[in-house]
């Protein structure tokens, strides 16, 4: 079975989104036939690197509320990824560009640790509160996960990839993420409950396999909508 998760590194539900997959996959028998891939989505491909702003202002600005509101509606995210986990600590968060974050993950794909610099890259941005646009910090990241990403930051290197990613995405519809796409038939967008993904799972599987299983449909809960 193959899952294709589209998502960007500056979305909180894609996080969460994550856990609750692989909490599902392992209550899956069949979990080690399963490949997952991460594909680019840019929620802001306009944003910048650095913001004099903070995550508090920049979302008060961007959906015409207060900081204090700002604040709240973090703090229900914060609630929702400590159920699945996750440590949030959006005082900490440092808004900024993710394209050359997309980037690292399309490296990460051709050595086989797409997932594992994924894991990286959202525990970076949301919980040691690192800067994810400078490119030492991806370097760092990167060594940590044992890549070599010398001449990528100083070439257009893998640009090409993540430019496919969202162009594929355009194609499919996605307007926003996380959105995971098994064996190319079914759909699941947004961070759904982990019982999503376990009903899901079994319904794929079983569809692979000499059986008549009833249609899916497209979940559209928990979603990062883009600018």
């Amino acid at each position: 079975m193959k899952i294709d998760i589209w998502s960007d590194v500056a979305c909180p539900f894609c996080f969460i989104g994550k856990r609750h997959l692989e909490a599902a996959l392992e209550k899956f028998p069949q979990r080690d036939e399963v490949e997952v891939t991460w594909h680019s989505f840019e929620l802001d491909p306009g944003a910048q690197t650095d913001y004099k702003e903070n995550q508090y202002e920049l979302l008060a600005k961007k959906y015409g509320m207060s900081i204090e509101q700002a604040k709240e509606n973090t703090e229900r995210v914060e609630a929702s990824g400590a159920a699945a986990g996750i440590t949030f600590d959006f005082d900490k968060v440092i808004p900024t560009n993710t394209f050359n974050a997309h980037r690292l993950i399309q490296l990460a794909a051709k050595h086989g640790k797409q997932n594992e610099v994924e894991e990286l890259l959202f525990s970076a941005m949301f919980t040691e509160g690192k800067h994810i646009g400078r490119v030492e910090t991806l370097e760092a990241i990167a060594a940590s996960a044992g890549l070599d990403t010398a001449g990528v930051f100083e070439s257009d290197a893998y640009t090409a990839e993540v430019r496919a990613d969202q162009k594929e995405a355009q194609a499919i519809g996605i307007r926003g993420v996380p959105f995971f796409v098994f064996d190319r038939k079914y759909a699941v967008s947004g961070a759904q409950p982990v019982n999503v993904f376990e009903q899901t799972l079994q319904k794929v599987w079983e569809e692979s396999r000499p059986a008549d299983v009833a249609p899916g449909g497209v979940c559209e809960d928990g979603v990062c909508k883009p600018e």
